[in-house]
């Protein structure tokens, strides 16, 4: 806290930015992490959010915190989803083994016969068959801890979650006054683990597929010129993937990140026109984007990770986001406001 000249305290200048979260399963603990970093920021104000799957649900349960009790209670609402997450896995079978933690790596279940027998069986059967009735265990807790009639009237936060439309390919975003639990459930249907929900007529898979996660929304949709990427799905590994389960996760990721990286090619070129003074500034919003990553941590991680619920892994993910906002406020808070911390061409390109 600053002192002024007559001595009384004098608050830090607040900073507004836009948060895009990216889906990933259970690596969306990471997100867990910064969120709960820049919730405990005091400088940092929210305007609006957009969010994909894991990134989706991280959304929401922020949004409506923020809006029911503030900070602490949208920490409170992310501690206990992320705790409810836990729990589910202690009562599934996907649970690392010894050999998984000795020789698989941080939060690998390669070694459990039961991934094994999952990854092959859902090659072979689709959730249409061996979940008929359409059963998801996160629509009880979705409901039970966010009030969506408040958070479909919430003003203070906008709220964009994206998911895709199965038969049309087009990427759907839907907005605070309309969402619903099947809304969040549909932009993280992961199409071998559950059935596409329909709404409205239409039917969604995982909003990754076409943006992981989309820009645009907070772009054209707030005053705000920041955007900062929570970003968890890597863009470089150390290695080529060798087995087939490695090779089909790359894939997934190589899809999940084209389409980001083809909106930061867009933002990078309508940034430097305006730069070049080729663009009037007062026609086209000058966007800074930040990143948060753990990309080097996020490399090594297997496929099988991506569902292990155990509140060990959790925890070491959501350590892992926390120092890396905290690294992020101490070395970008200037910048936000004024200039872009993410070199677009460097990162993306």
């Amino acid at each position: 806290m600053k002192k002024s000249k007559a001595g009384s305290s004098v608050a830090p200048p607040k900073k507004k930015i836009n948060l895009a979260l990216q889906g990933g399963g259970a690596h969306g603990a990471f997100t867990w992490g910064v969120l709960d970093s820049l919730l405990n920021d005091e400088r940092i104000e929210i305007e609006g959010i957009v969010g994909t799957s894991a990134g989706a649900v991280n959304a929401a349960i922020l949004a409506y915190g923020l809006e029911a009790g503030g900070r602490k209670k949208a920490q409170e609402l992310l501690d206990r989803f992320w705790k409810f997450n836990s729990q589910c896995g202690k009562c599934s079978p996907f649970q690392p083994t010894a050999c998984d933690k000795i020789l698989g790596g941080k939060g690998s279940m390669e070694f459990s016969p039961y991934w094994q027998m999952f990854d092959v069986l859902s090659r072979m059967f689709s959730p249409y068959q061996w979940n008929p009735n359409h059963n998801n265990v996160f629509k009880d807790i979705l409901e039970e801890l966010i009030d969506f009639s408040l958070l479909q009237k919430s003003r203070n936060i906008k709220l964009f979650i994206c998911a895709t439309n199965v038969l049309t390919g087009r990427l759907k975003v839907f907005e605070n006054c309309e969402i619903t639990p099947e809304m969040i459930l549909a932009s993280a249907c992961l199409p071998f683990l559950y059935q596409a929900p329909e709404i409205n007529g239409e039917y969604y898979w995982d909003g990754g597929y076409m943006g992981n996660p989309p820009i645009f929304p907070v772009i054209y949709n707030t005053d705000c010129q920041d955007v900062l990427i929570v970003q968890i799905n890597p863009i470089n590994i150390p290695e080529v993937p060798k087995t087939a389960t490695a090779i089909i996760d790359r894939i997934n990721t190589l899809s999940f990140n084209s389409s980001l990286m083809r909106e930061m090619r867009a933002i990078h070129f309508v940034t430097s026109l305006i730069e070049k003074g080729e663009l009037d500034a007062a026609k086209y919003k000058h966007t800074y984007i930040h990143t948060i990553d753990a990309e080097e941590e996020m490399s090594k991680l297997t496929a099988s990770s991506k569902m292990n619920l155990d509140m060990e892994f959790l925890k070491y993910l959501f350590d892992i986001g926390k120092e890396k906002a905290e690294e992020f406020l101490k070395d970008n808070y200037d910048a936000i406001g004024k200039k872009s911390s993410t070199d677009i061409a460097t990162k993306f390109f």
